[in-house]
């Protein structure tokens, strides 16, 4: 699994990948936010939309932003429901543990498939304190491990697990019904996702768990730079670009 935002990243991914995620990572990777908190529904919408219409092949998840599900079953419902109208995916992805169960139990029950994530859950920023690694004390390492069974026992069918120990992820994988993706855990987990634009090379700065596969933000740079040498020494646009008459 990979994260994907646009149609054209949709399209290159997903003859290779068997899930596409729309994080609401898209806050800070397309609009520069601090966090994830800020994501709107409509931002959601927006970009899981478009992601459906570039996908023929993988499944497309959706991520349910900070604040559209916590209140209440009923409410995530709503805001489940209306993700799944306006973009066509196949499933949403909500982040919490024991406490979020009875919600994830609610949305299974009546249609609406439903990935879990558990560990470092990035909209709880604020709560955690940072993005650090999760799972040192013992007590919170079984809170994880409690956190993914419920999750599980509820219906999700499938599981993100991201930023613990190792241990931990191992642990989940082996306990849980459902497959578990690995994003800073463990390559024992059954799939693995990472952020594309991270993975690509875009960012010069990323987490530790990160695996550079490309270097996109040199290539890039490189093509831009000789665009507006081009531009700049008339070379462009030449004769393969300009219409004359015939």
């Amino acid at each position: 699994m990979l994260t994907a935002y646009t149609v054209r990243m949709a399209q290159l991914m997903d003859p290779h990948c068997d899930m596409l995620l729309v994080g609401d990572s898209l806050g800070q990777v397309i609009y520069g936010l601090p966090h994830t908190v800020a994501v709107t529904m409509e931002m959601m919408a927006a970009h899981g939309a478009a992601v459906v219409r570039g996908s023929y092949h993988a499944a497309v998840i959706v991520d349910m932003p900070f604040g559209s599900y916590e209140a209440s079953p009923e409410q995530a419902f709503v805001n489940a429901s209306r993700l799944l109208k306006e973009t066509g995916a196949a499933a949403v992805k909500l982040e919490g543990g024991k406490v979020l169960a009875p919600t994830v139990e609610f949305l299974t029950s009546r249609g609406i498939p439903v990935m879990a994530h558990v560990g470092l859950t990035p909209q709880a920023v604020n709560i955690l304190g940072g993005y650090g690694v999760r799972g040192k004390s013992p007590e919170e390492a079984q809170s994880i491990v409690d956190d993914a069974i419920a999750m599980s026992d509820a219906g999700a069918f499938a599981m993100v697990i991201e930023g613990v120990l190792e241990h931990i992820a191992i642990e989940i994988t082996q306990k849980v019904a459902c497959p578990t993706i690995g994003i800073g855990a463990s390559a024992q987990c059954d799939g693995q996702v990472l952020v594309a634009e991270d993975m690509l090379g875009l960012f010069d700065r990323v987490p530790k768990f990160v695996k550079k596969f490309g270097n996109m933000g040199v290539s890039v740079e490189d093509a831009v730079r000789a665009y507006a040498t081009g531009v700049r020494d008339r070379s462009f646009p030449g004769p393969d670009q300009l219409y004359q008459p015939v």
